[in-house]
């Protein structure tokens, strides 16, 4: 699957919903969108944003601590961009396994708030739309929308499951899945419906 979210789609405009920011009706399928916290570890964390730059650093809890301390997610991938170099070997081949994840936990966390927008969006394809990243959105080609849309094509996925009730929280099989010097595994997240929000 993670081969297939390199090849480009196109979407015609008027049949799909798309996002650009975190404002507007579908603003909270952005990761950047404030009010759905995640937690590794019991540690809380403001973005999925956050959280998804923070993975790309599994050997550097001190880099990963920074990242999660910035009470703004631009800031956040905006620290994490001056400290690439030092980015898990592996990122490009692992980034839509951990981007799926973090999905996930940001559907697991906030289930009802994150269940209305990513229901209300029906049927319809989700378009990331944006102006110059053809990997994880898709940009203006006149009628179409056209790019990788890695981020919408992993949203529908985790909408299909939701309609389906299929959804389960999964961990992607890497190694080295490491959040501020521990292993995330399932012990590293609340089942307790008491934490949900």
């Amino acid at each position: 699957m993670y081969n297939m979210l390199l090849s480009i789609r196109k979407y015609k405009k008027a049949e799909c919903i798309t996002f650009k920011s975190t404002k507007g009706k579908y603003g909270g399928l952005s990761n950047m969108a404030p009010g759905y916290p995640v937690y590794i570890h019991g540690v809380y964390i403001r973005t999925v944003e956050a959280l998804y730059q923070a993975l790309r650093f599994p050997n550097n809890p001190q880099i990963q601590r920074q990242i999660i301390n910035y009470s703004s997610p631009i800031s956040a991938k905006a620290f994490a961009r001056t400290q690439i170099d030092k980015t898990r070997n592996d990122w490009d081949k692992q980034r839509f396994k951990i981007m799926k994840f973090c999905l996930e936990l940001k559907y697991f966390y906030n289930k009802k708030q994150f269940s209305e927008t990513l229901l209300s969006t029906l049927s319809y394809p989700i378009v990331e739309y944006t102006d110059k990243d053809k990997v994880w959105g898709a940009t203006d080609e006149g009628d179409y929308y056209s790019g990788t849309n890695a981020l919408g094509r992993l949203l529908m996925e985790l909408r299909d499951n939701v309609v389906k009730d299929r959804f389960e929280l999964t961990l992607p099989q890497i190694d080295g899945f490491v959040f501020l010097e521990k292993e995330i595994n399932y012990d590293s997240i609340s089942f307790s419906s008491n934490n949900l929000i």
